[in-house]
């Protein structure tokens, strides 16, 4: 945060969390997540923290999880989103075994976004399958959470 300060849409992207807390009650709760035996959470705990620099309350998930154990959790935490990484190529079947688990609980409202090493040629069978927001690599978290803040 000390970086970004300064910068237009990291100021937006908090302002906008400020907004979302103002109306709901509470800040935007996200879940970061690994999927699978993708071990790799460098990139992630990055990600987490530039979330929480930006006012999201943030949930990070411990690594080689089912999706059926990140279900639980985002359900238990009660979070609006969850943020699942990925590298190791499970994307396909993985971050859809999630969304259908979110759906057997009801819980559709939970907002499912992807980054990471994705396939652009993969973009369009995940949203198909219920992702709200895909991120590749180089995007900047302000512009991605003012993405996120927007589709809530």
């Amino acid at each position: 945060s000390m970086e970004q300060r300064n910068e237009s849409n990291f100021i937006i992207a908090q302002k906008l969390t400020k907004e979302f807390k103002k109306n709901n009650g509470r800040r935007p709760r996200i879940l970061t997540a690994k999927l699978g035996q993708d071990g790799h959470d460098r990139g992630i705990k990055i990600i987490a923290t530039s979330f929480a620099d930006i006012g999201f309350d943030v949930d990070i998930a411990p690594l080689f999880q089912t999706p059926k154990e990140i279900a639980k959790q985002a359900i238990e935490n009660d979070v609006h989103i969850i943020g699942i990484s990925s590298l190791a190529g499970g994307h396909k079947t993985l971050i859809p075994e999630l969304i259908n688990d979110l759906s057997k609980h009801k819980r559709e409202d939970i907002i499912v976004i992807a980054g990471g090493i994705i396939p652009k040629k993969d973009y369009n069978l995940l949203k198909k399958k219920g992702v709200k927001k895909i991120f590749g690599p180089g995007t900047i978290v302000a512009d991605a959470a003012i993405e996120i803040l927007q589709q809530l």
